[in-house]
């Protein structure tokens, strides 16, 4: 890619009003992130100078979604058309030389490669004004269309709306994705008029004027579905299920088991091991990464943990945010991990609930065990030493160590630190009273039967 510097634009200015939600379009999340997210870290591998989002309506969600990421923003306050829209970067990018990538917040799988390679196209031998992404859907539909020949350079380019018979006969769409030299681009768009069929500033309509100059523009081709857009829920479904098929597909061709594939849903930032199994209805959340030959039994939901080589997870487990299984760790059907370490060959079988703990090497963690983390007010820790183990039915009052090799009898209600190798037993002494459940029963049935 040309070593030029490098702007990016991308627009964030509609209402999405098909979206029905109080939340901005862009930040409705795909895989587990914002669309807009997904796009801004495509962009970010570029290594842009200058990113500046235009936003319009519900603009303090995406100020809020990109400042923290050092992006600047732009507001159009009325929604007079795509062209009008880049406009409004034109002083954020003040002073700036270079090249601008112009994209779309609601279009957010456009790959880094395919940012590239309109950079490369602007850069070509016969230097085209502008590139235009192009794609070839399916059903054309109401896009505009882009005329051009075998090599890609652009006759002319229409919206459906202003588009005679023939020209919407052409299969080749504009995405309205572009690249153009900075110098260029907002001279161009101070000529952009609005006499079309809606009345707006096209910022299509840069070609034909570059063109009136005697200079040409060209079009380079992706597959529909890099550059599918979103507007309501049923389509951010449908994208959503895209998605998941590549990852899934991706995973097995990693060398992951999945049992049953169209069962399993990934975040965007999953990472799995070698000759990991993923069994039915598993969930991945953002923030997991899974070691080698891993299996995670049906019905588990995994978020924010890490998982070591050889561990088991589930069935119907639940790691939490900051939950790490050692090597050989395992936790059963009904366990919760939160911000917990389970250590190497450690295991917690069933129904069980670790949070704020730290469980050393080795230790068994028995049925029905709670560490008691939350006061109502403050959290604490938890720690069990390696070799430890806790009865069940045992709830551990935090904050408490117990520790390396101590035993706590089933049923214990813990409170004081436990020595190591030590005996814990809280509960009080067992009582008998014979015949009483005999005489209990008689004196109830006389009753009953007297009413």
């Amino acid at each position: 890619m040309t070593s030029r510097p490098l702007a990016v634009i991308v627009l964030a200015a509609g209402k999405g009003t098909r979206m029905k939600s109080d939340t901005h379009k862009v930040l409705h999340p795909l895989a587990g992130r914002p669309m807009l997210h997904h796009l801004l870290a495509a962009a970010e591998g570029l290594g842009a100078a200058k990113t500046v989002v235009v936003v319009g309506a519900g603009r303090e969600q995406v100020e809020a979604a990109v400042v923290p990421l050092g992006v600047a923003v732009a507001q159009q306050q009325e929604q007079l058309g795509t062209g009008h829209a880049v406009q409004q970067a034109e002083q954020a990018l003040a002073g700036f030389a270079g090249d601008v990538l112009i994209l779309y917040g609601d279009v957010p799988l456009v790959t880094e490669a395919t940012m590239r390679r309109m950079i490369d196209r602007l850069h070509a031998e016969e230097a085209p004004a502008v590139v235009v992404l192009g794609f070839r859907p399916s059903d054309p539909g109401a896009y505009g269309r882009v005329i051009a020949d075998a090599e890609g350079r652009i006759a002319r380019m229409v919206e459906f709306k202003d588009a005679s018979a023939e020209e919407r006969a052409e299969t080749l769409c504009n995405s309205g994705l572009m690249a153009v030299r900075s110098e260029d681009l907002f001279d161009l768009l101070r000529r952009v008029d609005n006499a079309n069929a809606a009345g707006e500033y096209y910022l299509p309509d840069i070609v034909m004027l570059a063109g009136a100059d005697g200079r040409s523009s060209a079009v380079i081709e992706t597959d529909a579905e890099e550059v599918t857009g979103v507007n309501s829920r049923a389509e951010l479904a449908a994208l959503e299920l895209a998605w998941q098929q590549r990852r899934r597909k991706q995973a097995m061709d990693d060398g992951v088991t999945l049992i049953a594939p169209e069962t399993v849903w990934f975040s965007y930032d999953t990472v799995l091991g070698r000759d990991v199994i993923v069994e039915p209805n598993v969930v991945f959340g953002p923030g997991v990464s899974v070691a080698d030959k891993v299996v995670i039994h049906a019905f588990s939901h995994v978020e924010g943990a890490t998982i070591g080589e050889g561990a088991s997870v589930g069935p119907y487990a639940r790691l939490r945010p900051g939950a790490v299984m050692k090597k050989g760790a395992r936790v059963g059907n009904f366990v919760e991990m939160k911000k917990a370490v389970l250590g190497e060959g450690a295991k917690a079988n069933h129904l069980t609930y670790l949070g704020d703990a730290e469980v050393g090497a080795g230790a068994n963690i028995g049925a029905g065990t709670i560490t008691c983390n939350y006061d109502g007010f403050f959290k604490y820790k938890t720690r069990i030493g390696a070799g430890a183990f806790i009865g069940s039915n045992s709830a551990l009052v935090a904050p408490v160590t117990i520790g390396d090799g101590a035993i706590v009898a089933a049923g214990s209600t813990v409170t004081s630190d436990v020595e190591a190798d030590a005996l814990a037993l809280v509960r009080p002494p067992q009582t008998e009273k014979p015949g009483w459940a005999a005489k209990f029963r008689n004196v109830m049935r006389a009753r009953k039967e007297s009413r």
